[in-house]
């Protein structure tokens, strides 16, 4: 399902902030060679996580699902001098490719790959995240949820990816293990009382995930 007119799409894109070079060669590099293409942000997704973080200014964000690194570099857009970006891999091969891509970037020094399990690889990285992206496996995206929360500053931001994964959400015949988990996850933090939410319907649908400014 295409949730999106491609058309619109394209002309928001050409009317939204410019990516650095680094970013759009990632960008244009994955969509020739990678089979997975599919799997990255779109440019208007960069461009929107990129927007954010200079928006937000912040000096410790965590990455879960670097891929081949295109929406690494636009969540690096607005870090801090001395802030560090911290992305986690499972793929072996995404992440060196990854790596390559970064050695491109001025902001390379900032950015920490971390290849393996993020659940395992999460409670190890003592530090307290001003910005979170999550665009992983989607039966995973609870337990993140709950495993970056805790670490998360008061007022910081989640943003969760494939939020309306491919339209099956509303689709009540849909029952595989995507859409359940996606669905699932979309309905705990709808009730969490530690945050507030809101779908923004790019592309396969990103949620901005606030943690309130007071304890509940």
């Amino acid at each position: 399902m295409i949730l999106i007119n491609p058309e619109i799409e394209q002309y928001s894109t050409s009317f939204s902030l410019k990516l650095p070079s680094e970013a759009t060669r990632i960008h244009e590099i994955t969509t020739e060679l990678h089979t997975s293409a599919h799997l990255m942000s779109s440019i208007l997704q960069g461009q929107y996580l990129a927007f954010m973080s200079r928006m937000l200014n912040p000096e410790f964000v965590l990455e879960i699902g670097t891929f081949t690194g295109f929406s690494t570099l636009c969540l690096a857009e607005g870090l801090k001098l001395q802030g560090e970006l911290h992305t986690i891999e499972l793929r072996e091969k995404d992440a060196n490719d990854a790596v390559t891509n970064f050695s491109f970037s001025p902001k390379n020094k900032l950015i920490h790959l971390h290849l393996g399990n993020a659940k395992e690889i999460i409670p190890t990285l003592d530090l307290t995240w001003d910005l979170v992206f999550i665009d992983a496996d989607k039966t995973g995206y609870l337990e993140y949820y709950e495993l970056v929360l805790p670490r998360l500053r008061k007022g910081g931001i989640i943003i969760a990816d494939n939020v309306l994964f491919h339209g099956k959400v509303i689709d009540e015949k849909a029952k595989d293990k995507n859409t359940v988990a996606i669905n699932n996850f979309n309905q705990h933090v709808c009730n969490d009382p530690r945050t507030e939410q809101l779908i923004v319907p790019v592309r396969d649908g990103l949620m901005m995930i606030k943690k309130k400014d007071y304890e509940v």
